[in-house]
């Protein structure tokens, strides 16, 4: 479990993220959403020690990375995985090398128990293996997904940090892989935050929603209770298209 305790965030004298406090729960995907500016990005980047909070705390498993020395924070940062928006796998290395690259930087497996590891990740991303030696340019987008999806897991970490993970996929890939990351954060017991603006995402598998408005806390709660709220700005940021009004619509009978 990550807990937010009261963080301030400011660059150059602009507060972004201003005494925000959250929860975020092992077993679920918890989402971070919000406009354009909100502070979403930023409250992800202070979560995996990218920025460090002017104030207030951020502990993981009731520890303080504010409190930790250097070797307790690296240590830290080897339980997280990260999924990035645009896949970021090595272009230069094969589906197989991408996945392995972690463990060959971060852990003391000999050559067998990294192929073990790496194969066990890709198969529970459902890749077939005669993708394991493409290169990633010989891959869809949605494959590429998997990969980068078997590459943040192959650590076993606790935490998982997803930005924008249906970036570029066509609607059926996206869900597809909304329920991937679910499955995996299910049955492994992860801690996963998802930074996103895709309400069909937010819809499918949001179990813990945390909605920012300048960089404020506005609204945290589960993917049912957002269709009655009772918060104005969510349910503008929410309920903007028509699609999602007669969905309200229906909900609310």
């Amino acid at each position: 479990m990550i807990e937010v305790n009261d963080i301030v965030k400011s660059f150059e004298g602009n507060v972004v993220l201003d005494h925000v406090s959250a929860d975020f729960r092992d077993g679920q995907v918890n989402m971070i959403i919000g406009q354009s500016g909100s502070g979403k990005t930023v409250l992800m980047k202070s979560l995996i020690g990218l920025h460090q909070p002017d104030t207030g705390d951020i502990l993981y498993d009731k520890r303080s990375m504010r409190g930790m020395q250097e070797k307790e924070i690296r240590s830290l940062r080897r339980e997280m995985g990260m999924l990035f928006q645009g896949s970021a796998l090595f272009d230069s290395m094969s589906v197989i090398e991408n996945v392995r690259f972690p463990m060959e930087v971060f852990s003391h497996k000999s050559e067998a128990e990294m192929e073990a590891r790496a194969r066990f990740c890709l198969e529970r991303v459902n890749l077939p293996e005669h993708v394991y030696h493409l290169m990633p340019s010989e891959i869809s987008g949605g494959q590429q997904k998997r990969v980068a999806i078997a590459r943040a897991i192959v650590l076993e970490p606790k935490y998982l940090f997803c930005d924008e993970p249906n970036s570029g996929l066509d609607p059926r890939t996206s869900l597809v892989i909304d329920q991937l990351i679910r499955d995996i954060t299910v049955e492994l017991g992860i801690c996963t935050v998802v930074n996103s603006h895709d309400m069909n995402s937010i819809m499918e598998i949001g179990d813990n929603i945390l909605f920012l408005k300048n960089g404020k806390k506005e609204w945290q709660g589960s993917r049912k209770e957002i269709f009655n709220s009772g918060n104005e700005a969510l349910d503008d940021f929410v309920f903007a298209s028509d699609l999602y009004k007669e969905v309200k619509k229906v909900h609310s009978k």
